[in-house]
């Protein structure tokens, strides 16, 4: 691999966290350095001396530092072929320097947007002069290093501590940070530009998994799941792991304000339940399908306790997430040398969801509406109890995070059971009673939630049959009026929402 000595670098940082190793040990190797206001007068601050870029190009920095690198004697000493003749013939004859190694960061423009500043605040924050030093510098990688971020800092560091050096292969890993780093800051600006979160599989970090949904597919996560998660025991999260851990979180905070626990298999939940401690929740949840409930994701929205982690641990289960555990309970789960224990570090943040198909992709906004009472829209003679409508909005939560035609059954705040998946409602339905019964769920009283319209009376004559009292769903359908008769005729009280939950 053909080596380059680095002779000249310039420095121009917002972050200077962890600079000073590295400039002191090109200060070590005799490396001119250059730099521009606050970084200069960091490495100034520290003993060593410095290139001002004003003087290097004589040209002041303007317009209150909107134009400080911007310059043909800065760009030119980066951009120019060491190995071309023409190129170097014209830096000779304009007085250019090489740079052989350029260090930047860029604005944090996603902090300043995320802090709630102002429209003017925010368009301040668009890097100009960094993010065209960074590809500049990445696209001339075979004869210039480039360090587009911290997180380049470390192998850096390592690098210099051998010597002021860099291998071709060295100089093009830093460009393939560099360019992931400017897609990643385009897409954060063209998204706020157009007011809606877009979909980047530049985002970074990038994460190998094992392997995909089966063995012989290969995947990747992008994004910093660290944000979210923190990983406390257990093997490697896999792809399905990282698909029912998203469904499990989404589910367990539907519930503010409650103690929830839900047990997920394959993205639908098996039993979920609201109760006064977490071990309640987890028995009531784990009734409902303790055969489904082998090898799935559970999730709380409270800390673990011991006496929780008990419970659980009697049951083999994949993953486990809360937002804290109890050491005890910790050290308990702790028992079981793969099972995975995340701790919820921060509520999910997901705007738009995007799914590839027909060669492209499509983008939809995240359904994040949970329905409430304010929805609810009595249409029936008979008004269901206010224990009732409880259950009727507990149904309807799980209902939206089910695969469609899904219809759940659920009675003081817990799942009796659900049908998914199915391509006719009455199937759903049908499934759903099959399986409380299996379970001996009682569902004298139940209340059943739809997550799409019924087509036909036929579900709320079943539902009826099985001893449902009270129904919600969106409404909507041409022949609703024959449902609400039904129900009218045979003791069932019936709310309508006005919105869909489909969840293919």
């Amino acid at each position: 691999m053909s080596k380059k000595r680095i002779q000249s670098a310039l420095i121009s940082v917002f972050h200077k966290d962890g600079l000073e190793p590295i400039v002191k040990l090109l200060h070590q190797h005799g490396v001119q350095l250059i730099s521009t206001g606050g970084t200069g007068t960091f490495i100034e601050n520290l003993g060593i001396p410095y290139l001002a870029v004003e003087d290097m190009t004589d040209f002041p920095s303007v317009f209150g530092g909107r134009v400080k690198t911007l310059h043909p004697k800065v760009f030119g000493g980066i951009l120019n072929r060491r190995e071309n003749s023409s190129d170097q013939s014209e830096k000779s004859a304009h007085k250019i320097a090489d740079i052989d190694l350029v260090i930047v960061d860029l604005y944090p423009f996603e902090a300043t947007v995320a802090s709630g500043a102002s429209h003017e605040e925010i368009i301040e924050k668009i890097d100009i002069g960094g993010i065209s030093l960074i590809r500049a510098a990445a696209k001339n990688y075979h004869d210039v290093v480039i360090v587009p971020s911290m997180q380049q800092y470390a192998t850096l560091e390592e690098i210099l501590e051998r010597g002021a050096e860099t291998t071709e292969e060295e100089r093009k890993y830093f460009a393939k940070a560099a360019f992931a780093v400017s897609s990643k800051y385009d897409t954060a600006i063209q998204a706020y530009f157009s007011s809606e979160e877009q979909f980047a599989v530049s985002a970074s970090p990038k994460r190998s998994l094992r392997y995909g949904e089966n063995p012989h597919q290969a995947a990747h996560f992008y994004g910093d799941i660290s944000e979210v998660l923190e990983q406390l025991h257990g093997k490697e999260l896999s792809y399905n792991n990282l698909v029912d851990v998203d469904a499990a979180i989404s589910l367990v905070e539907e519930f503010k304000g409650q103690t929830a626990f839900a047990i997920i298999k394959h993205t639908n939940a098996c039993g979920v339940a609201t109760a006064p401690t977490v071990k309640e929740a987890y028995l009531a949840a784990l009734a409902a399908d303790s055969i489904s409930a082998f090898g799935g994701i559970l999730a709380t929205n409270q800390t673990i306790d011991l006496a929780a982690a008990e419970e659980i641990n009697q049951l083999f289960c994949e993953v486990v997430i809360a937002p804290a555990f109890d050491q005890e309970a910790l050290e308990l789960l702790k028992s079981k040398k793969n099972r995975v224990l995340l701790v919820q570090k921060a509520p999910l943040a997901k705007k738009v969801q995007v799914k590839s198909l027909l060669n492209g992709l499509i983008v939809q906004d995240e359904d994040l509406h949970s329905d409430s009472k304010d929805d609810l829209k009595v249409v029936t003679k008979l008004e269901p109890s206010a224990e009732e409508v409880e259950s009727l909005l507990f149904a309807s939560k799980i209902a939206k995070h089910t695969k469609s035609n899904t219809i759940v059954l659920a009675k003081n705040g817990q799942m009796l059971a659900s049908g998914m998946g199915q391509t006719s409602r009455v199937d759903a339905l049908e499934q759903a009673i099959k399986k409380a019964k299996h379970f001996n769920m009682d569902l004298k009283g139940a209340s059943m939630a739809s997550d799409a319209f019924f087509p036909f009376p036929d579900c709320v004559e079943i539902a009826a049959k099985a001893g449902i009292k009270s129904v919600i769903q969106p409404g909507g359908s041409i022949k609703d009026q024959d449902s609400i008769d039904y129900c009218n005729a045979n003791g069932l009280s019936m709310v309508v929402t006005g919105i869909r939950h489909f969840k293919h």
